[in-house]
């Protein structure tokens, strides 16, 4: 065995942006994250609400997400900060690290940088939700909020379905064009800059939500009938994308009960209003994916469907478990042993 075979056995593997893009494509992680939710729905995982620290006077934040998945059988966290204020500059408002435990003997088997995990792994679950709940014949897609998570739903969304137009809208206007124009040569799809996010999604049959407004972007209103909404954008009480109307006159479908009912404005609001009630959520959407509740999805073309997402840990540790299989089989990263393995002799140098 040599060196380096015993490092993949026995040590931890660092995996930052290059790395992990190149090993988790989005068709890929669209089917890792279906398998993770139903995972979910069947009750074969165990997931706290995360637990969140408000630095004083400022809307930073910093968060644990733990979680243990049955299959693969993992244990893990995510630990990140989110810094809002860095929108539009070189900095992620979402920075940290995943770290990926194996189940028998507790090792670190990887740390995986959380920017670039949580950006595709949050596109792919609106994919998943989209495959579920969009027509079948959807082809018009609007997104509002034009940064990386604008980017990561375009590709996505054409991943599930047959878009074929894109209008993208963004408070900064280069933004959208840059999106825009992505799109176009990525894609070779009609995309356009919108002077607004009601023009956006006038006639839409899929809207995508991805900005970081702490206040409405999207009203009910606007909404055609038949579309299906993401909302990815609106994490804490105190922000949210969509307006009351928007939530309560759709079918709403969560990643996670409990945190839906106790984290997002977008869902806050509207309960404190009164407007909705605790069973205004349909289903999660992993339950969509088991057999027995499929007929809870989309009954009729006209019901404007909506996904509100959070993000949970067991999506985090299917990524990492995934992108960590393939960095083990295709020899990448950059692999160290941290402790946790025994050195020959150690015991005996203790004594």
């Amino acid at each position: 065995m040599t060196d380096r075979e015993d490092e993949r056995n026995t040590g931890t593997v660092v995996l930052g942006r290059d790395e992990i893009t190149t090993l988790l494509p989005m068709a890929e992680c669209v089917e890792v994250m279906a398998e993770a939710l139903a995972t979910l729905a069947r009750g074969d995982a165990i997931l706290p609400l995360r637990p969140m620290i408000r630095m004083p006077q400022s809307p930073n934040i910093f968060a644990l997400m733990p979680a243990y998945l049955g299959s693969p059988k993992t244990v893990g966290v995510k630990v990140l900060t989110v810094f809002p204020g860095n929108h539009g500059t070189s900095i992620d408002a979402h920075q940290g690290a995943v770290l990926l435990f194996e189940a028998q003997q507790g090792r670190l088997l990887a740390v995986l940088d959380a920017t670039t995990v949580t950006a595709i792994r949050t596109a792919a679950v609106s994919a998943v939700a989209t495959r579920l709940l969009a027509r079948e014949e959807a082809a018009d897609l609007a997104i509002l909020g034009a940064g990386t998570q604008g980017h990561m739903h375009l590709e996505a969304m054409m991943i599930v379905r047959p878009v074929k137009r894109l209008r993208v809208w963004s408070r900064t206007v280069e933004h959208a064009r840059t999106l825009a124009h992505w799109a176009n040569a990525r894609f070779a799809i009609h995309a356009e800059v919108s002077p607004s996010p009601a023009h956006a999604v006038d006639r839409a049959s899929i809207v995508c939500t991805t900005t970081a407004s702490p206040t409405p972007v999207l009203q009910g209103a606007w909404l055609h009938p038949g579309a299906h909404v993401n909302a990815v954008g609106a994490c804490i009480p105190t922000t949210r994308e969509l307006d009351t109307a928007a939530v309560r006159d759709a079918r709403l479908y969560v990643d996670r009960r409990e945190s839906a009912l106790a984290e997002p404005g977008d869902i806050l609001t509207p309960l404190k209003e009164g407007a909705i009630e605790p069973n205004h959520i349909v289903a999660e959407i992993g339950e969509l994916l088991l057999p027995s509740h499929r007929k809870l999805g989309r009954t009729d073309d006209s019901q404007i469907t909506l996904f509100k997402s959070l993000g949970l840990a067991i999506e985090d540790l299917a990524a990492a478990h995934h992108v960590y299989r393939k960095a083990s089989e295709r020899n990448v990263g950059h692999w160290l042993t941290l402790g946790g393995a025994r050195a020959v002799g150690h015991a005996e140098m203790r004594a």
